[in-house]
């Protein structure tokens, strides 16, 4: 473990809740410990488990999804979507006088950690909590940025951070716990939640068979969100990639379609050596009611 992974879970170690007792964790050397004494060691790779109790119900990215998607990322492919949401997020620091919630944001199904470092980038004193239900996403995400702290947790059973905590929460095509978002975010924070529109990656669902995007999708996300936030501003990405057969795998390798499809499609030897693929994506913003 990299003393930038020790740093980063120390920074935000008082933020965190035992998920036992709720109770406040405190680092103590490459332990954090609550004062009921349940304690969680923080792995060789960086990060730490908040798992408890039974195995979660919760499929999360596999390795390979995550190398996929870590290598279609890489090349910049998704980088204005990376920047709206960076955008949606605001500045650090807003708020003179208050704790360090204001200078930190998590993101909630992680995967790589690419959104979120592309926010810390953006500003150096803010603090970053990188959470995920899958192991190989945890290793990633200890490894993405040294102001991320990784955290392995099941979003469903409770985010495991104290109340009013963070200053912000992304959810990028990511499920979603508006509750518990609710719970732990500042009262004038921000959850900014990106969602694919129809026409993402639309060229490639028919010859790839790849998961179409539900065309009730927005209404279901207000509707969702509405007990808990009420929406402040929405922006559209919407661009046009050419991607190479290499990148087009990927795509399908990174995503839900690789349950069904796999990277070894078939369908990928008869596309041309480069594909014109519609990026389109929704930023939401909501603040909590």
């Amino acid at each position: 473990m990299s003393p930038a992974n020790q740093q980063a879970l120390d920074a935000v170690a008082g933020l965190l809740a035992c998920p036992e007792c709720a109770l406040g964790l405190e680092a103590h050397d490459r332990v954090l410990r609550c004062g009921h004494g349940h304690s969680f060691d923080i792995a060789k790779q960086g990060y730490v488990s908040l798992l408890t109790g039974a195995s979660t119900k919760m499929t999360g990215d596999t390795a390979a999804m995550l190398d996929a998607r870590a290598a279609f990322q890489g090349g910049g492919h998704f980088a204005p979507i990376a920047a709206a949401i960076t955008d949606a997020i605001g500045p650090g620091g807003q708020s003179p006088g208050t704790d360090r919630a204001s200078d930190t944001v998590l993101e909630v199904g992680a995967g790589t950690g690419y959104y979120l470092a592309g926010a810390l980038d953006a500003a150096p004193a803010t603090r970053g909590i990188a959470l995920d239900v899958a192991k190989p996403a945890a290793r990633r995400c200890a490894r993405a940025h040294e102001r991320a702290a990784s955290v392995l947790a099941d979003a469903w059973r409770g985010l495991p951070l104290r109340e009013r905590t963070v200053r912000a929460v992304l959810s990028v095509f990511a499920p979603r716990n508006p509750a518990e978002v609710a719970r732990v975010l500042t009262e004038d924070g921000r959850f900014v939640v990106a969602t694919p529109t129809e026409r993402h990656l639309a060229e490639l669902v028919g010859p790839l068979g790849m998961v179409t995007v539900d065309p009730d999708k927005d209404r279901r996300l207000d509707t969702a969100m509405s007990g808990h936030f009420g929406a402040v501003d929405r922006v559209l990405v919407e661009y046009s990639m050419k991607l190479g057969t290499v990148d087009v795998a990927n795509v399908v390798g990174m995503g839900p379609s690789a349950h069904h499809a796999g990277a070894a499609h078939p369908g990928l030897a008869a596309l041309p050596e480069t594909t014109e693929v519609t990026a389109s994506v929704l930023i939401s913003t909501y603040r909590p009611n």
